[in-house]
């Protein structure tokens, strides 16, 4: 029977290594010494899954390739570490699912999504694990997400280049990988920064037509400022706009 460590389950989905006497909090082998498997049956909640119970009661949701990889038979009798060997992978499969639900959803980071698996109660180690098997397979790319991110918010909302950068990096994009993001944006769509704060302006200004011209230059600055813009930048942006 293979280790734990040496291929994946479906989809991509890796494995840990909780052979060594641990296993996952979800499922107990009890105190007998060899497990028989009783049953492998299709899943009728999940294509591609298969519900797989052992003879102390234990069942968990496994995938084919667990099946082949783990030679999991009807029949088949089951040591500790095989035991264990069985619930990981069940355990590393269950994350990557809900690893997948979770993108499905929406886009997030690599960081993001490890600790949305961790607050939904997925141990850390399938956490690491699913993500791991997602970005090598091409499904979780921060770069990407980064570049999708900064689009949306500089040409779509006319947030400015230092806030993406913060917003990227509290959503644990790297530093270059956000920078280069933004570069991109700004290269490719040729974004001119002050073209962007002067539509931004005039978007607003559509709600303070009643207050006066003091009070509408100052909360037009406030509201630029809250995007992130240089006071120079945003100065010269209301300049143009009231002057209309």
């Amino acid at each position: 029977m293979g280790g734990p460590g040496d291929g994946l389950a479906t989809d991509g989905a890796r494995i840990p290594d909780l052979s060594a006497g641990q296993s996952s909090g979800s499922f107990g082998t009890g105190d007998r010494e060899m497990l028989r498997v009783v049953a492998i049956d299709e899943s009728g909640r999940k294509p591609g899954r298969f519900d797989l119970e052992l003879d102390d009661g234990t069942a968990v949701i496994v995938s084919l390739d667990i099946i082949e990889e783990l030679r999991l038979r009807v029949g088949v009798e089951l040591d500790e570490p095989g035991t264990a060997r069985v619930l990981a992978a069940a355990g590393a499969l269950r994350t990557y699912d809900r690893a997948v639900t979770l993108l499905a959803f929406r886009a997030r980071t690599a960081q993001e999504l490890r600790r949305r698996l961790v607050q939904k109660g997925e141990p850390a180690e399938f956490a690491e694990a699913a993500v791991a098997s997602l970005h090598e397979r091409g499904l979780l790319d921060d770069a990407d997400y980064a570049r999708q991110f900064a689009h949306s918010r500089m040409v779509g909302k006319g947030v400015s280049r230092r806030r993406v950068q913060q917003e990227l990096a509290r959503r644990g994009v790297a530093r270059d990988t956000a920078d280069e993001a933004v570069d991109s944006v700004l290269a490719n769509e040729e974004v001119d920064e002050i073209g962007v704060v002067e539509r931004a302006a005039r978007k607003k200004l559509r709600s303070l037509q009643s207050v006066d011209i003091q009070t509408r230059r100052r909360r037009l600055h406030a509201f630029l400022a809250r995007r992130g813009y240089d006071s120079d930048v945003i100065r010269a942006a209301l300049t143009i706009v009231l002057a209309e």
